[in-house]
Protein backbone atom coordinates (compact mmCIF):
# COMPACT_ATOMS: atom_id res chain seq x y z
CA UNK A 1 0.00 0.00 0.00
CA UNK A 2 1.41 3.51 -0.87
CA UNK A 3 0.29 6.81 1.04
CA UNK A 4 0.66 9.91 -1.14
CA UNK A 5 0.77 13.56 1.14
CA UNK A 6 1.19 16.92 0.00
CA UNK A 7 1.14 20.10 2.54
CA UNK A 8 0.85 23.19 1.69
CA UNK A 9 2.59 26.86 2.70
CA UNK A 10 1.20 26.47 6.09
CA UNK A 11 2.41 23.11 6.79
CA UNK A 12 -1.00 21.65 6.92
CA UNK A 13 -1.76 18.21 4.48
CA UNK A 14 -4.15 18.73 2.28
CA UNK A 15 -4.33 15.66 -0.03
CA UNK A 16 -4.09 11.76 1.20
CA UNK A 17 -4.35 9.66 -1.87
CA UNK A 18 -4.19 5.62 -0.86
CA UNK A 19 -3.75 3.14 -3.65
CA UNK A 20 -3.85 -0.67 -2.54
CA UNK A 21 -1.88 -3.14 -5.12
CA UNK A 22 -4.10 -5.14 -6.79
CA UNK A 23 -3.18 -8.88 -7.21
CA UNK A 24 -2.95 -10.53 -10.67
CA UNK A 25 -5.80 -12.61 -11.64
CA UNK A 26 -5.30 -16.32 -11.29
CA UNK A 27 -4.78 -18.17 -14.18
CA UNK A 28 -5.12 -22.04 -13.05
CA UNK A 29 -7.83 -23.46 -13.36
CA UNK A 30 -8.75 -24.99 -10.01
CA UNK A 31 -7.44 -23.55 -7.02
CA UNK A 32 -6.34 -25.88 -4.25
CA UNK A 33 -9.46 -26.64 -2.67
CA UNK A 34 -10.91 -27.97 -5.98
CA UNK A 35 -8.16 -30.14 -6.72
CA UNK A 36 -8.43 -31.49 -3.27
CA UNK A 37 -12.19 -32.19 -3.64
CA UNK A 38 -11.62 -33.92 -6.99
CA UNK A 39 -8.37 -36.32 -5.35
CA UNK A 40 -11.18 -36.62 -2.25
CA UNK A 41 -14.51 -38.14 -5.07
CA UNK A 42 -11.33 -40.24 -6.97
CA UNK A 43 -10.59 -41.76 -3.84
CA UNK A 44 -14.13 -42.17 -1.95
CA UNK A 45 -15.22 -43.57 -5.29
CA UNK A 46 -12.37 -46.31 -5.28
CA UNK A 47 -12.77 -47.12 -1.71
CA UNK A 48 -16.79 -47.58 -1.99
CA UNK A 49 -16.04 -49.50 -5.09
CA UNK A 50 -18.11 -47.31 -7.07
CA UNK A 51 -15.24 -47.03 -9.70
CA UNK A 52 -12.37 -49.78 -10.58
CA UNK A 53 -8.63 -48.59 -11.17
CA UNK A 54 -6.95 -50.97 -13.71
CA UNK A 55 -3.16 -50.57 -12.51
CA UNK A 56 -0.42 -51.52 -15.19
CA UNK A 57 -0.04 -55.04 -14.92
CA UNK A 58 3.76 -56.88 -14.82
CA UNK A 59 2.54 -58.03 -18.84
CA UNK A 60 1.99 -54.39 -19.44
CA UNK A 61 5.30 -53.24 -17.65
CA UNK A 62 7.38 -55.68 -19.04
CA UNK A 63 6.53 -54.54 -22.68
CA UNK A 64 7.92 -51.70 -21.61
CA UNK A 65 11.44 -52.87 -20.01
CA UNK A 66 12.76 -56.42 -22.06
CA UNK A 67 13.60 -58.82 -19.41
CA UNK A 68 16.94 -60.10 -18.78
CA UNK A 69 17.43 -63.46 -18.15
CA UNK A 70 19.99 -62.69 -15.54
CA UNK A 71 17.55 -61.45 -13.06
CA UNK A 72 15.88 -64.60 -11.44
CA UNK A 73 13.36 -62.36 -10.81
CA UNK A 74 10.59 -60.74 -13.19
CA UNK A 75 11.45 -57.27 -12.62
CA UNK A 76 8.10 -56.05 -14.03
CA UNK A 77 6.50 -57.80 -11.07
CA UNK A 78 8.31 -55.57 -8.37
CA UNK A 79 7.26 -52.35 -10.35
CA UNK A 80 3.75 -53.38 -10.61
CA UNK A 81 3.72 -53.64 -6.62
CA UNK A 82 6.02 -50.74 -6.33
CA UNK A 83 2.90 -48.49 -8.28
CA UNK A 84 -0.06 -49.98 -6.02
CA UNK A 85 1.93 -49.62 -2.44
CA UNK A 86 3.09 -45.91 -3.94
CA UNK A 87 -1.00 -45.22 -4.25
CA UNK A 88 -1.70 -46.70 -1.11
CA UNK A 89 0.60 -44.93 0.57
CA UNK A 90 -0.33 -41.67 -1.14
CA UNK A 91 -4.04 -42.48 0.20
CA UNK A 92 -2.60 -43.48 3.95
CA UNK A 93 -0.78 -39.89 3.97
CA UNK A 94 -4.30 -37.98 2.32
CA UNK A 95 -6.39 -39.70 4.76
CA UNK A 96 -4.42 -39.01 8.03
CA UNK A 97 -3.33 -42.31 8.64
CA UNK A 98 -0.02 -42.67 7.81
CA UNK A 99 1.91 -39.31 9.95
CA UNK A 100 3.33 -36.78 7.68
CA UNK A 101 3.94 -33.23 7.30
CA UNK A 102 1.56 -30.43 6.40
CA UNK A 103 3.56 -30.44 3.00
CA UNK A 104 3.63 -33.65 2.67
CA UNK A 105 0.09 -33.79 2.80
CA UNK A 106 -0.27 -31.26 0.20
CA UNK A 107 2.26 -33.22 -2.33
CA UNK A 108 0.36 -36.49 -1.66
CA UNK A 109 -3.26 -34.79 -2.75
CA UNK A 110 -1.82 -33.13 -5.32
CA UNK A 111 0.09 -36.61 -6.49
CA UNK A 112 -3.36 -38.40 -6.51
CA UNK A 113 -4.84 -35.48 -8.29
CA UNK A 114 -2.07 -36.44 -11.12
CA UNK A 115 -3.31 -40.13 -10.81
CA UNK A 116 -6.76 -39.08 -11.13
CA UNK A 117 -5.66 -37.40 -14.70
CA UNK A 118 -3.48 -40.14 -16.04
CA UNK A 119 -5.59 -43.01 -15.12
CA UNK A 120 -8.87 -41.18 -16.97
CA UNK A 121 -6.34 -40.10 -19.89
CA UNK A 122 -5.71 -43.87 -20.27
CA UNK A 123 -8.72 -44.75 -19.90
CA UNK A 124 -7.69 -47.07 -16.47
CA UNK A 125 -11.11 -46.24 -14.50
CA UNK A 126 -14.55 -48.35 -14.77
CA UNK A 127 -17.21 -46.45 -12.86
CA UNK A 128 -18.43 -43.33 -12.34
CA UNK A 129 -16.73 -41.09 -9.73
CA UNK A 130 -19.65 -39.86 -7.46
CA UNK A 131 -19.34 -36.46 -5.59
CA UNK A 132 -19.10 -36.20 -2.40
CA UNK A 133 -21.53 -33.39 -2.17
CA UNK A 134 -24.28 -34.54 -1.08
CA UNK A 135 -27.21 -31.55 -0.80
CA UNK A 136 -26.13 -31.52 -4.59
CA UNK A 137 -27.02 -35.23 -5.08
CA UNK A 138 -29.94 -34.95 -3.44
CA UNK A 139 -31.41 -32.40 -5.27
CA UNK A 140 -30.42 -34.18 -8.86
CA UNK A 141 -32.67 -36.72 -7.81
CA UNK A 142 -35.37 -34.44 -6.26
CA UNK A 143 -35.34 -32.69 -9.65
CA UNK A 144 -35.43 -36.60 -11.52
CA UNK A 145 -38.23 -37.47 -9.45
CA UNK A 146 -40.27 -34.68 -10.39
CA UNK A 147 -39.68 -35.02 -13.96
CA UNK A 148 -40.70 -38.52 -13.51
CA UNK A 149 -43.93 -37.60 -11.91
CA UNK A 150 -44.77 -35.39 -14.45
CA UNK A 151 -44.23 -37.76 -17.43
CA UNK A 152 -46.73 -40.32 -14.72
CA UNK A 153 -49.15 -37.58 -14.89
CA UNK A 154 -49.17 -37.06 -18.33
CA UNK A 155 -49.11 -40.83 -19.62
CA UNK A 156 -51.98 -41.13 -16.57
CA UNK A 157 -54.06 -38.25 -17.97
CA UNK A 158 -53.69 -39.60 -21.27
CA UNK A 159 -54.69 -42.95 -20.84
CA UNK A 160 -57.64 -42.40 -18.73
CA UNK A 161 -58.94 -39.27 -20.45
CA UNK A 162 -62.61 -39.98 -21.80
CA UNK A 163 -63.23 -40.73 -24.92
CA UNK A 164 -64.77 -38.08 -27.32
CA UNK A 165 -67.55 -38.59 -30.02
CA UNK A 166 -71.25 -40.05 -30.10
CA UNK A 167 -72.09 -41.37 -26.84
CA UNK A 168 -74.28 -44.74 -27.33
CA UNK A 169 -78.23 -43.67 -26.13
CA UNK A 170 -80.15 -46.20 -24.72
CA UNK A 171 -83.06 -47.55 -27.44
Amino acid sequence: MEKDTSENDEGKRIVVRIRKKQDAPSTQLFSPSEVRKFATEFVASWIRGDIIIRFPTAAELSKKTPLSIAFPVDPSVNAEMKIKEHYIDLLSVCAGTKKASTEEQEKAINEVFRMLLMFRSANRIEGKIISNDLEKRVEELEKNMKSQEKLVGQITEFLFKPKRGKAKQPD
